[in-house]
């Protein structure tokens, strides 16, 4: 066994964010941890031509590249068989997969494939540096306690993390040739891609937002406000899973443990008590601008800024005053 860590790149017409943020994690515990792992390698299955320095600016200290015209578009089949022959050659400790919709599909059949352990959906990722176990925590219990898992009997230790848990970031490391690996294909799935339908592009995308508005039980009667509030601060409108399963607003914009994870540069949190299923999706934003009426409201505990008023009032008239200041500007 090597004492590499394996990052599996998504490329969908591009290297997905979720990719970088693994190597960029992943390159930071290994210099946190350099006994541990020798080097951070990027699995990048493509059948197209393609760009991979910026894998390097992002953590990768090698590349592994298989290319195949097979490899597009995606195929579960074909693509865990692949990833079984590139691991059980190489055979890393440590195997990282984005916990987007490929790879929440992938990454089961690939663990199942190597009869290996998978964590899903992970939050916080380390080495034990007395043992050298790769240290996977994940919220359990509905999200109501943090649960460590290790995989100490099998490799390589598996993990699925959701988007945007961790920050993307640059590395001064030299561009090296990839690593050339010529799949043999000779699976035979029974599933058949017949047609690919783009999937609509959404009016709003709070993944990338810079702010967001976000709205809980205690708006659900105002939540229009946070829509022109939002607006003349160009952001986007977010909304706790207690808005979305009453209705008044789309699964899209929940933020959360079964939602989306965010991490704008403000976040206002109006209305939310703070339930750790919430703020497991939004403690990394820079500020966080809690109104409740609680004072003993959770989300004051992780909030910068926060007022204990009753927000079903005092958004309108910061919609009010907002819409003025954006009429004079004009």
């Amino acid at each position: 066994m090597s004492k590499d860590c394996f990052v599996f790149i998504e490329d969908n017409s591009d290297i997905k964010d979720i990719s970088l943020q693994l190597l960029s994690e992943a390159q930071r515990i290994k210099q946190q941890h350099l006994s541990h792992i020798d080097n951070i390698v990027a699995l990048y299955l493509t059948s197209e031509d393609t760009d991979i320095s910026t894998l390097y600016t992002h953590g990768a200290d090698r590349v592994i590249l298989v290319k195949n015209d097979l490899l597009s578009p995606y195929h579960t089949v074909i693509y865990a068989e692949v990833i079984e022959q590139v691991v059980k050659k190489y055979n890393p400790s440590i195997f990282l997969i984005g916990g987007s919709i490929t790879g929440r599909d992938l990454a089961p059949r690939v663990s199942a494939k190597l009869q290996t352990g998978l964590t899903a959906d992970t939050t916080h990722l380390t080495i034990e540096d007395e043992t050298g176990l790769f240290l996977m925590t994940r919220p359990a219990f509905g999200g109501n306690i943090n649960a460590t898992i290790v995989c100490n009997e099998k490799t390589p230790q598996m993990a699925t993390v959701r988007n945007n848990v961790f920050e993307k970031q640059e590395f001064n490391l030299p561009i090296l040739d990839p690593i050339i690996f010529e799949p043999i294909i000779t699976v035979k799935s029974e599933i058949k891609i017949i047609k690919e339908t783009p999937k609509p592009k959404q009016d709003t995308n709070i993944t990338s937002a810079k702010i967001i508005v976000s709205g809980g039980r205690g708006v659900s009667d105002c939540f229009e406000s946070l829509s022109g509030i939002a607006k003349y601060l160009d952001g986007e409108v977010g909304a706790s899973r207690a808005i979305v399963d009453q209705h008044i607003a789309s699964k899209e914009i929940q933020v959360g443990q079964t939602g989306t994870t965010v991490r704008p540069v403000i976040y206002f949190a109006c209305g939310i008590s703070g339930a750790i299923q919430h703020t497991a999706g939004m403690d990394k934003s820079e500020l966080i601008i809690a109104l409740n009426t609680d004072s003993n409201a959770p989300i004051f505990d992780i909030a910068d800024v926060g007022l204990v008023v009753d927000a079903k009032k005092v958004l309108p008239l910061l919609q009010k005053r907002l819409e003025i200041v954006n009429a004079s500007a004009l």
